[in-house]
Order: structure tokens, then sequence, then C-alpha cells
């Protein structure tokens, strides 16, 4: 049995439509995952400032200049050099 020129234009743009379908849902993946993708990097980035910032803050705590202050208000001193002891951990072999 032969194909009428019909039945074969039919089946021609079925295939067209059906691979424009195909096209579209992938490009459609594409356009959302690629707005994912940019939702978090722009995340990282507020998450790597957030980061940042804290690290700074920590660093600024940890200064000489924050704990002296606060250590005196307490009522601690630094002690003197001759009151330093510099303690070892059993077992440390000098190598």
């Amino acid at each position: 049995m032969r194909l009428k020129g019909r039945i074969w234009f039919m089946l021609w743009l079925l295939f067209a439509l059906a691979v424009a379908a195909w096209v579209i849902t992938r490009d459609t993946a594409g356009y959302v995952n690629a707005r994912e993708l940019a939702e978090v990097r722009e995340r990282h980035l507020v998450l790597k400032s957030m980061r940042n910032d804290l690290v700074r803050r920590i660093r600024r705590a940890e200064s000489r200049a924050i704990l002296v202050p606060k250590a005196e208000s307490l009522g601690l001193r630094l002690p003197a050099d001759s009151q330093m002891i510099i303690l070892q951990t059993p077992g440390y072999e000098e190598r």
C-alpha cells in the first residue's frame, strides 16, 4: 500500500511539531535552571559576605585592644614577663 501525499505531509508535520515541542520544553527547563542558578549564586554571595563580616568581627573581638580593657574591667591584669611560665605537654620530644 502506497501512502498518499497528504499522509506524508501530515506525518512530516507531526514530526516537526513533536521536535518543536521537545525544543520548547528543553529551552523552558534551561531557563528555569538558569534562574535557579542565578538565585543560588546570589545567595552564595550574600552568605559569603555575611561570613566575611563575621570573621572580621571575630578577629576584632580577639584583638588585644578589645580584650585587655574587658579583662581589666573584670579585675584581671597582664602578667609581668617574669610571671609567665610556658608549659610543655608530657611526652614531648625534641626533634
